[in-house]
């Protein structure tokens, strides 16, 4: 694995790497969601396809946890890895998109059917964690599950009359790359780069043949960059972690938990900062809904997962509540301060909750 090569090299360097390592993950990370922001912008505008499904599709992916979870399954931490996936949609929710409305209230319009199908994606894990023991055969279903949801939605993009965030209406609104408006009227045409802020490569791309197509092949190169980076500072955190002597558990669920979070900070704050909401909306869907099904599912392929009570008691159903609250939050049509607080709130009383009452994390010492 890679991860593994990048420790051995960090191993025989000496601890100073690790924290350089740690840096150039964090630079690369944030300059790869700051591309990608652009290119899918582009993309969509020049394809005349929504942003939603562009953004679904590359930031709903959660490349960096299935690696993670891969990892530590196939290391015999299998419930770290659980414990990390749910976390994930705990903190996509209660962080990530609280942090977003409290930072720059936004308008957002999303179908109800994509809305069921979040609220619908935790509740759809309650079966599998019914069985006590998920094995490869969970792992496949799981999966399933997660290709049926994230298909249904991107084939409802594309059939629909007028796809999400696609309409001239709600473009109108839109304020990408640097926060200048794009004019209703300029949709479709081929001067909409126009309107948007320069960047380098608009020299090499703008105005030739398959544009859109090579602002997808742009965006999947920042996508490449966006994994690198995490996976740097996955890796670095964890060298660093085993020095200072921090157990497995507690890493899992508080160095490496902050550093997922961080990726995905930028995936919906960076989007939201720079007028195109639709970007950082359609990552919190598609991550919860990953991070309910596949990443957990990916678990199960390579290690059977006993799964604690206190997941079945307490850390789902917090996973159910913060998804149902996000998604009222999500269909009232503008998120505002007061959601991003209420979900805030719900995420620090789970975390009190499950030190003081459950004793921590959804996890057990795996040592």
């Amino acid at each position: 694995m890679v991860e593994a090569l990048i420790e051995a090299f960090v191993e025989d360097r000496g601890m100073w790497l690790a924290y350089v390592l740690l840096l150039v993950g964090a630079v690369v990370l944030t300059y790869s969601v700051e591309k990608l922001i652009s290119y899918l912008t582009r993309a969509a505008l020049g394809l005349g396809v929504s942003i939603f499904g562009l953004a679904i599709v590359f930031t709903g992916f959660e490349f960096d946890d299935t690696a993670v979870a891969l990892v530590f399954g196939a290391g015999g931490l299998e419930q770290v890895a659980l414990g990390t996936a749910l976390g994930t949609a705990l903190a996509i929710t209660g962080i990530t998109l609280a942090a977003a409305a409290v930072y720059k209230p936004f308008p957002v319009e999303i179908p109800r059917d994509y809305l069921l199908l979040l609220v619908v994606s935790p509740l759809g894990l309650l079966p599998f964690v019914f069985v006590g023991t998920l094995t490869f055969g969970h792992g496949l279903a799981l999966t399933a599950v997660f290709v049926g949801l994230f298909g249904y939605i991107i084939s409802r993009e594309f059939r629909r009359d007028v796809p999400v965030f696609r309409d001239s209406e709600i473009a109108a609104r839109i304020e990408a790359d640097g926060g200048v408006p794009i004019d209703e009227l300029s949709i479709g045409d081929v001067d909409n780069r126009a309107v948007l802020e320069d960047i380098p490569e608009d020299a090499f791309v703008a105005g030739r043949a398959y544009e859109g197509a090579l602002w997808i092949g742009l965006s999947l190169v920042a996508l490449l960059g966006l994994v690198a980076g995490s996976i740097l500072l996955e890796t670095s955190s964890a060298v660093i972690a085993e020095t200072w002597g921090i157990e497995h558990t507690v890493f899992g669920a508080t160095i490496l938990t902050i550093v997922l979070t961080f990726e995905n900070l930028l995936l919906t704050l960076e989007p939201v900062r720079r007028g195109v909401p639709e970007i950082g909306i359609g990552h919190v869907i598609g991550s919860v809904i990953f991070s309910v099904t596949a990443n957990v599912g990916v678990i199960a392929f390579v290690a059977d997962v006993v799964v604690p009570r206190d997941v079945l008691v307490f850390h789902l159903p917090a996973v159910i509540l913060l998804t149902a609250v996000a998604a009222y939050a999500i269909s009232t049509g503008r998120l505002r301060r007061r959601h991003g607080y209420a979900l805030a709130g719900l995420y620090v009383g789970y975390w009190l909750v499950a030190i003081l009452v459950f004793g921590g994390v959804p996890i057990p010492d795996p040592l």
